[in-house]
C-alpha cells in the first residue's frame, strides 16, 4: 500500500494558481469520490488552506494514482495540465509521511511554527472518516501527524510568540500606515481568522473596528469573545450589506471569508469611495475576496496573502534553531508510524497462524474431553480451554513478535513466506499474490 502527496502551497504557486486549485468544505465529498473512482485509490484525504492544496492518497499502484491525482486537479481548476504541473509537487512514502507531520508542526507554513494548521490538520482528519475517504492507514497517518504536531508545540518553543497569517496581515498595516490605533478599521468576515485579526488589531491600539458579516449572529458570536468587564465591546456589528455604508468611512478594510467570487471589484468601490480618498485593503483569503482590477484605483493599496512574506521574513531567523529540535521530535514519529505500517503486512500471516493454532487446539480439546467423560470434562473445561489457549499463545508469542520486528522488507517477506510453507497457511498474499510495499 503506497503513501503520496500530490499538492501545491505559497512555495510553489502564487495565490491566483492557489484560489483555482481551493477545494471549499462543502466540495469536499464529491472530490473524494471522483479522486476514489478510479480505481488504483483506496483512500483519499484532502487538506484545503489559504496556503495550500495537498490530497493524500493511498494506492496500490502509485504512478496510476498520482497520475489520477493529477487529472483531477486540472479538471477541478480548468487549467491547462502543462501549466498545472509546474506548480505542483509529489512525494512519496516516507516523504509524503514526513511532509504531513512537518505541515502539522507549523514547520512547511508560511508563518514558521503557527498553530492554526494543527487544527485544520484534525478537521481535514474528521471530514475524511466523514465523507468515507480515509481508511486505516490515512487514519493513522492523521492521528501520528497530529501527535507529532503537539508534541512540537509542548516540547520546543516554536510556537512562542509566533505569529499568524493574521497577525502577520495587521503588522503589515501597522507596517504601512502611520498610526495604526487612530485608524478606522473594517473586518469582512467574522471567522476564526477574523478573530485573530481583532485580538492582534486591539493589541496594536485599534480601537475603531466594524465587523461585517453575510450572518449577523456569527458576528455576535464573534463580539462575545471581547466584551470588558463592564459590558463594554470595541466592535461594532453590521450585516454585509451595511458594506455601502461603512466602506467610505474606513481607512482600511480586512477580507476574511469563504467566498469563492469577489466580493470587492473596482466598479463597486469607484461607486462608494469619493475619488481620491485613500484605502487600504488587505485580503487575506483564498480565493480571494478582492478583485484584481481594485489595484488600479490610484487611491486604493491592495495587499494578498502573498504580500505578507516579507512581514513573515522578520520573524522567521529567530525560530530556525527550534525548527531542527523539531525535526528531530518528528523523526520519531516518522519511524513509529513506520513500524506501525509495516506491521500491516504481517497481519494476514499472523492471522493464518493463529487460526490454524486454533483450530487444532479446538480439535484436540474435543478429543481430549470425549475420552475424558461427560463429567469430568463439565466440571473441568474451563481450566483445560484456559490451558490450552495459554500454551498456543506462548507458542505463538515469540514468532508473532520476530515478525513483526522485521524492518528490511525482504527480510520479513521471506519471514512471512517460511512460516507460510512451514506450517501450510492459506494467508490473502498466499491466495492473490499480493503484495505491500
Amino acid at each position: 500500500m503506497n503513501i503520496a502527496v500530490i499538492g501545491l502551497s505559497h512555495k510553489t504557486a502564487p495565490v491566483e494558481v492557489r484560489e483555482k486549485l481551493s477545494i471549499p468544505e462543502h466540495q469536499h465529498e464529491a472530490a473524494i469520490v471522483q479522486i476514489q473512482s478510479g480505481l488504483p485509490i483506496e483512500e483519499v484525504a484532502i487538506l484545503s488552506t489559504c496556503n495550500r492544496l495537498e490530497i493524500y492518497i493511498v494506492a496500490n499502484e502509485t504512478e496510476a494514482g498520482v497520475q489520477e491525482v493529477v487529472q483531477f486537479l486540472a479538471r477541478h481548476s480548468k487549467l491547462p495540465l502543462h501549466h498545472l504541473r509546474q506548480h505542483l509537487f509529489i512525494l512519496l512514502h516516507r516523504d509524503a509521511v514526513m511532509h504531513l507531520m512537518r505541515v502539522a508542526a507549523g514547520l512547511d507554513s508560511l508563518v514558521l511554527g503557527e498553530g492554526q494548521i494543527l487544527a485544520q490538520v484534525k478537521h481535514t482528519h474528521k471530514l475524511g472518516q466523514q465523507y468515507k475517504g480515509i481508511g486505516r492507514v490515512l487514519n493513522q497517518l492523521c492521528k501520528q501527524a497530529l501527535t507529532a504536531g503537539k508534541r512540537v508545540r509542548t516540547e520546543t518553543s516554536i510556537g512562542t510568540g509566533a505569529v499568524s497569517i493574521s497577525s502577520a496581515a495587521v503588522e503589515l498595516a501597522h507596517l504601512k500606515v502611520d498610526n495604526l490605533a487612530a485608524c478606522r478599521v473594517a473586518i469582512i468576515g467574522a471567522g476564526k481568522m477574523s478573530r485573530l485579526l481583532v485580538q492582534h488589531l486591539l493589541s496594536k491600539g485599534a480601537t475603531q473596528i466594524a465587523i461585517l458579516n453575510r450572518s449577523l449572529e456569527r458576528a455576535q458570536e464573534l463580539a462575545q469573545l471581547f466584551v470588558g468587564e463592564g459590558g463594554e465591546c470595541p466592535l461594532s456589528l453590521h450585516s454585509l450589506e451595511a458594506i455601502v455604508t461603512i466602506l467610505p468611512t474606513v481607512d482600511i478594510v480586512f477580507t476574511s471569508t469563504a467566498s469563492t467570487e469577489p466580493l470587492l471589484d473596482r466598479a463597486k468601490l469607484e461607486i462608494l469611495l469619493e475619488p481620491g480618498r485613500p484605502l487600504m485593503v488587505i485580503d487575506i483569503s483564498v480565493p480571494r475576496n478582492v478583485h484584481t482590477d481594485v489595484s488600479e484605483l490610484a487611491y486604493v493599496r491592495v495587499f494578498n496573502v502573498d504580500d505578507l512574506k516579507a512581514v513573515v521574513a522578520q520573524n522567521q531567523e529567530s525560530r530556525r534553531q527550534m525548527a531542527l529540535e523539531a525535526e528531530g521530535l518528528l523523526e520519531e514519529e516518522q519511524e513509529t508510524f513506520e513500524v506501525w505500517l509495516r506491521s500491516l503486512e504481517t497481519i494476514s500471516t499472523i492471522s493464518s497462524l493463529r487460526d490454524k493454532a486454533e483450530a487444532i487446539r479446538t480439535q484436540e480439546l474435543e478429543k481430549a474431553l470425549s475420552r475424558l467423560g461427560s463429567e469430568f470434562a463439565e466440571k473441568h473445561q474451563e481450566v483445560i480451554e484456559a490451558l490450552t489457549k495459554g500454551i498456543v499463545n506462548k507458542i505463538l508469542h515469540d514468532p508473532m513478535v520476530q515478525l513483526r520486528a522485521q524492518q528490511d522488507i525482504e527480510t520479513r517477506r521471506r519471514a512471512m513466506q517460511t512460516l507460510t510453507m512451514l506450517f501450510n497457511l492459506e494467508t490473502t498474499e498466499a491466495k492473490s499474490g499480493q503484495q505491500y510495499s
